[in-house]
């Protein structure tokens, strides 16, 4: 007797028709008139094949198996389905660079702060940095100033997540935009 073949694509932890080892199994779902019943396994195969479904084993550490028949190819079909629901639900964080000198000038300044809000208008976040060259680390607090007045001219579009802090030759302070009322 031959069982119809299913061509494997995904999720190698189901096993299917003749994949199954056990010589009992629990059977149920849908396509199963007595709900829970424990038969062979030669026995659900025949009536997988009657259907023509396919017998998958959906719990292999139970005792014994239990094994569900249905239309694999739709169940993986259905399962892509939904894994791609919830990537496409899910949020990309896109982060944008906006760098300072300690002497920005007010014409820079303000052409970086509408850049910014541009960005956080957009759902962007904002990593806004001074870099100190050379000697210039002599004028971290201007540096600190700077990013603190930035802050608070974007407090309408955004939030600040960290204040600034030195690392290194740099000034790092990260903005987050406000969630959108509706």
């Amino acid at each position: 007797m031959a069982y119809p073949k299913t061509q494997r694509t995904t999720t190698p932890e189901l096993k299917i028709n003749n994949e199954i080892r056990a010589r009992m199994v629990r059977l149920v779902g849908e396509n199963v008139e007595n709900q829970n019943q424990v038969i062979s396994h030669f026995q659900a195969m025949k009536m997988a094949e009657e259907q023509g479904l396919d017998l998958v084993e959906i719990s292999p550490n139970a005792e014994p198996p239990v094994c569900r028949i249905l239309n694999y190819q739709k169940y993986l079909y259905q399962q892509k389905k939904k894994q791609k629901e919830i990537k496409a639900k899910t949020v990309k964080v896109v982060m944008k660079e906006i760098r300072f000198g300690p002497n920005t000038d007010d014409h820079d300044y303000n052409f970086k702060l509408k850049h910014a809000m541009n960005f956080l208008e957009e759902g962007a976040k904002v990593k806004a940095f001074v870099f100190f060259k050379g000697r210039a680390i002599v004028y971290k607090e201007q540096g600190e100033i700077l990013l603190l007045r930035f802050a608070q001219d974007l407090e309408e579009y955004g939030k600040v997540d960290q204040m600034p802090k030195l690392e290194g030759k740099r000034m790092i302070m990260f903005l987050s935009p406000k969630p959108k009322k509706k």
